[in-house]
């Protein structure tokens, strides 16, 4: 049997680890992110053209998995995984233009890819302590809901979510909230930024572990990025067989999870054109792009709140993969949309081709809508995160009319909701964890 492919920390201490240990642990010892030795290389003509997304994201991920005990059950991951559609749409009213849906899951939003993955993974891992395994979630809105659909109920499993309290939308809240069980909120007194220090802080701390099992669902996890590259492959591939030339995508990012998962599947030799990041008012990396040395700041708030991010963590996994800083920066470009032109984007496309977007996707439409002005013709596709439903009260004040709530998501906003209130302070949850250990 060949050697496995193994992963190590960007920030290369440590030792290198087979996929399933760096699946289980979230974040490496030293702090930093897996990530493989090297990237594969992969041929088109290997994915099966008729295929499912499922079908695609296990052709995809089999190099990633080869011979761990992971990869021998990846099939049947994936088909657990994906079941539902992440469908690309011609938008009618816009040449050249299509739009990859990725609302489709349970909670209406892009993360239900990864987490259901993620979830997937880690019942099948052999675990030899008897104690519950938490896993602990920073969210800035959408993250939250979908690790707690994939873990609910899930035997010997808790969840622990981080919130920026008041700092979502309330339909997000309601979300976090409605799951109980095995499922915890914490509204935290502080923004997003303050959630992911804090779980980093948690799952860097050795004696903390020590005392209670924890692992990782945020996009820091392989097991959440890794899956989402299967979407942008599936579009890619299938625009290429019937175009013959590669899919460009704009992309709207906080945390860069779901646009370096783009990037990779450019990278493995699939048939991505450009990508541009899509941001909103939290302007770190347009800053960066455009010239500026990288510099993480407290973040802002904004109506599109998931992106609403200082300090992305992925950031690390992008130096590494383009580690000279000129090729990098060649690489990608990247906008702020303001709440603004969110606003008007929003508003103006619906009265004039009756297309409806969430906040965060009208950052991507906003670029779209200056490229095409500037006379770009070339076909892009915007990425859809969320469905419009989930920020009805920024939605639909805009567009003049209620929205339909999609059937899984008013199943959960009819559930009753609780949250509990927590400092923005590594040491509350610490405290927190601690006393609740056994609970």
């Amino acid at each position: 049997m060949s050697e496995p492919v193994r992963y190590h920390s960007t920030r290369g201490a440590g030792p290198t680890v087979p996929i399933s240990q760096a699946i289980a642990a979230g974040l490496a010892p030293d702090g930093g992110l897996y990530v493989p030795e090297a990237l594969p290389s992969i041929d088109p003509a290997a994915f099966d053209p008729h295929g499912s997304l499922a079908d695609t994201a296990t052709t995809l991920l089999a190099p990633f998995f080869a011979d761990d005990p992971l990869g021998d059950e990846l099939a049947a991951i994936c088909a657990e995984a994906f079941t539902f559609d992440a469908p690309l749409r011609a938008m009618p009213a816009l040449p050249n233009t299509m739009m990859l849906e990725l609302f489709q899951g349970p909670t209406s939003a892009f993360k239900d890819f990864g987490a259901r993955f993620l979830a997937a993974c880690l019942r099948r891992l052999p675990r030899t302590d008897a104690r519950p395994l938490t896993i602990l979630v920073a969210t800035s809105g959408d993250t939250g809901a979908a690790v707690a659909a994939a873990f609910h109920r899930q035997p010997n499993v808790r969840v622990v979510i981080l919130y920026p309290d008041g700092l979502v939308s309330p339909r997000q809240a309601h979300q976090l909230g409605c799951f109980g069980d095995n499922v915890t909120a914490l509204r935290v007194a502080g923004r997003f930024d303050d959630c992911q220090r804090m779980v980093k802080a948690a799952l860097g701390d050795a004696t903390l572990q020590a005392q209670l099992p924890l692992s990782s669902a945020n996009s820091i996890s392989l097991g959440r990025l890794l899956p989402q590259m299967s979407y942008y492959a599936h579009a890619a591939l299938g625009w290429w067989r019937e175009h013959g030339t590669p899919l460009n995508f704009i992309v709207p990012t906080g945390n860069l999870g779901n646009a370096l998962a783009c990037l990779w599947v450019r990278e493995i030799g699939l048939p991505v054109g450009t990508v541009r990041l899509a941001c909103n008012a939290n302007a770190t990396l347009p800053d960066y792009f455009s010239g500026a040395a990288y510099a993480p700041r407290e973040a802002v708030a904004s109506l599109a709140n998931a992106m609403d991010v200082g300090a992305p963590s992925n950031f690390d996994r992008l130096r590494w993969t383009y580690q000279d800083e000129h090729t990098l920066r060649e690489q990608l470009q990247a906008a702020s949309v303001d709440d603004a032109a969110i606003r008007q984007t929003i508003a103006s496309h619906a009265h004039d081709h009756g297309d409806v977007f969430c906040p965060h996707t009208a950052t991507a439409v906003h670029l779209l809508d200056r490229l095409r002005a500037s006379g770009d013709t070339t076909p892009w596709a915007v990425v859809a995160t969320a469905h419009p439903a989930k920020f009805e009260s920024v939605v639909e004040p805009l567009i003049g009319q209620s929205l339909a709530v999609p059937v899984s998501l008013a199943a959960m906003l009819a559930l009753p909701a609780s949250s509990e209130p927590l400092a923005a302070d590594e040491n509350a949850l610490r405290q927190w964890l601690l006393q609740h250990a056994q609970a």
